[in-house]
């Protein structure tokens, strides 16, 4: 049962079953406070099948208890036993506690959506989502550059590497939530912003806005949180797998 009621899906169904269901779209289940964020691309799509929408959050709900209870144990596994609290480590438990708190944050309301077909949280929450969503993100995807330069540093440079210590993991991590916080509240601020998308059961950064400075955030968002991380990654590892290919005893 909806929440929200109106409009039922009964006339969609009937529509899809005449074969003439394009008369009604994805987005008017939407609530009346969310339709001014709502992009009008969306409004040329009609509207995803109910099943879909309870496999999809059936979906959703096993991955997230499957998520939080994991990374939940590896925080609690590594923190809590002190011969595995090494400066690498560090990082390790970071990157799980990136990962616990974004599928905490993002799991429930995705479930709650998906039973009533479409955001019905408001526009609050839709833009607290979409920037968590891209807090955890940045964070976890900047984490796993710092383990690379670690393992980088370990295994390419050997015995002439600067070994990591407790204070410089400390102040990567510290980095790391700095940057990801940085780029993340940009939008509640005016540069890009949070809207829903898709079958509107989610929020995230409108990409759809052709305003020049909704695109530069993208375009800059896109070379410091996703790009130069990949290439920092496929560097490190590329010289990684080769001194594990010259000494496969290594």
């Amino acid at each position: 049962m909806s929440v929200i009621g109106e409009p039922s899906y009964a006339g969609w169904a009937a529509q899809r079953a005449a074969g003439f269901g394009g008369n009604i779209t994805v987005v008017d289940k939407v609530l009346p406070d969310m339709l001014h964020m709502v992009d009008a691309y969306w409004y040329q799509f009609p509207p995803m099948n109910p099943l879909w929408h309870g496999i999809l959050g059936f979906m959703i709900g096993v991955l997230g208890f499957v998520s939080i209870t994991g990374n939940g144990m590896v925080i609690y596994i590594f923190m809590g036993t002190k011969a595995l609290r090494t400066p690498s480590n560090l990082l390790v438990v970071n990157l799980a506690f990136s990962d616990f708190l974004m599928m905490t944050t993002m799991a429930p309301p995705m479930v709650i959506n998906c039973y009533n077909e479409t955001w019905v949280l408001g526009p609050f929450f839709c833009e607290l989502y979409g920037m968590f969503g891209s807090l955890f993100g940045c964070a976890s995807i900047w984490t796993m550059v710092f383990i690379a330069l670690d393992r980088y540093n370990v295994i390419v440079k050997g015995l002439s590497a600067q070994p990591l210590t407790k204070k410089t993991a400390m102040l990567r991590i510290l980095l790391i939530w700095a940057m990801s916080v940085g780029w993340t509240i940009a939008p509640l601020f005016g540069w890009n912003r949070y809207v829903p998308e898709g079958n509107m059961t989610a929020c995230g950064t409108d990409y759809l806005n052709q305003d020049p400075l909704s695109k530069s955030y993208l375009y800059v968002y896109g070379v410091f949180v996703y790009f130069f991380p990949l290439f920092i990654i496929i560097y490190s590892y590329f010289f990684i797998v080769q001194v594990k290919y010259r000494d496969p005893t290594f």
